[in-house]
């Protein structure tokens, strides 16, 4: 069985994260007991939702382990097996963590599932046809529920969710609007992932700017806000909404650093009776086949193009994955360990 490469949770952050929280690794690989596959990664996904794990505080996960191999999506390919579920040559996406092989319980529900590599790529599995692209079709469809015609704004426009959310809209017939940091990213929004109007928040030095220039992008107002943010941008977006609009929140990006995130006039979700609910995607596994399934079509078929930001190495993990806290990443960020 072959050593692998870790990167565990050494310390736990006191504000923002650092690279001294992690630590570098090497073990050997547990020898398979029968039910179980040994799976090489060849990419690692980093997310957001990871930072929130790193504190020991109330959360709607368990928090991550200190001295523990770091939680995290990965895709790879199965190199031994002692299942008669999965084969050697297996593609397949699991919860590996930040490692080079992990051995996985066969019959664990959702611990590993095959996919199908030959119209989308194996890394958008992690991404566009993956997680994020499932929460972006939860949010929207189960929460937002537009109706043709309406329009609907997103955060983080150009990430991971915020690019499937764009071809999900569109192919409900909606006005889709993006909200992005700097003009590469929005000129992108709009000339790839077919937002009809992406903001630059960089551009705004507060939210009652940022939420002017929402309403030149939105004249009708907005009808469905998919959150990502929070802070100035949830504050900009609140005077925007169209009375009985419906907000799906997914993310607080701006909070995730320790800062408390208020909301400056909670008053006008009353007065415009708006929905606010915030969803864990994983707690609606019943709806991933149904979303999965439209999200590889719309890759295959051209209308979907992710992007990715991808970080050589395990060693690079850290780094990139400090970057993708303060913006840095330019679509899904990914780790290539292969």
């Amino acid at each position: 069985m072959p050593r692998t490469s870790q990167v565990l949770l050494d310390n736990r952050p006191s504000a923002e994260a650092q690279a001294s929280n992690f630590k570098m690794d090497t073990s050997d690989t547990a020898p398979l007991q029968p039910g179980q596959v040994l799976v090489r990664h060849h990419f690692l996904s980093l997310d957001p939702y990871m930072r929130g794990r790193m504190n020991d505080s109330k959360n709607y996960a368990a928090p991550q382990a200190l001295g523990a191999v770091m939680i995290g999506g990965t895709a790879g390919e199965v190199v031994e097996s002692q299942s008669p579920k999965f084969a050697p040559g297996d593609k397949v996406v699991g919860m590996g963590g930040w490692q080079q092989y992990s051995v996985v319980g066969a019959d664990e529900p959702g611990a590993l599932r095959k996919v199908d590599t030959r119209q989308v790529p194996l890394s958008y599995y992690l991404g566009a046809v993956g997680m994020p692209g499932v929460t972006a079709w939860y949010g929207l469809t189960q929460i937002i529920k537009p109706q043709t015609g309406q329009t609907v704004v997103v955060s983080a426009a150009t990430g991971a969710v915020g690019s499937a959310f764009a071809a999900l809209a569109k192919a409900r017939g909606c006005r889709a609007v993006g909200i992005a940091g700097g003009p590469d990213k929005c000129r992108y929004a709009v000339a790839e992932l077919g937002f009809d109007a992406c903001v630059d928040y960089k551009l705004h030095p507060d939210a009652a700017s940022l939420s002017a220039a929402l309403q030149q992008a939105c004249p009708s107002g907005v009808d469905g806000y998919f959150e990502n943010v929070g802070g100035m941008v949830l504050d900009a977006m609140l005077p925007r909404m169209n009375d009985f609009g419906r907000i799906a929140v997914c993310g607080m990006i701006a909070g995730y650093e320790g800062r408390p995130t208020p909301i400056s006039y909670p008053a006008l979700i009353l007065r415009s009776r708006l929905r606010v609910e915030g969803f864990i995607v994983s707690e609606h596994m019943d709806i991933w086949p149904t979303a999965l399934k439209e999200l590889a079509e719309l890759v295959a078929s051209g209308k979907l193009k992710p992007r990715e930001s991808v970080a050589d190495g395990l060693d690079s993990a850290v780094e990139a994955f400090l970057g993708l806290l303060k913006g840095r990443n330019f679509g899904k960020q990914i780790v290539k360990l292969v």
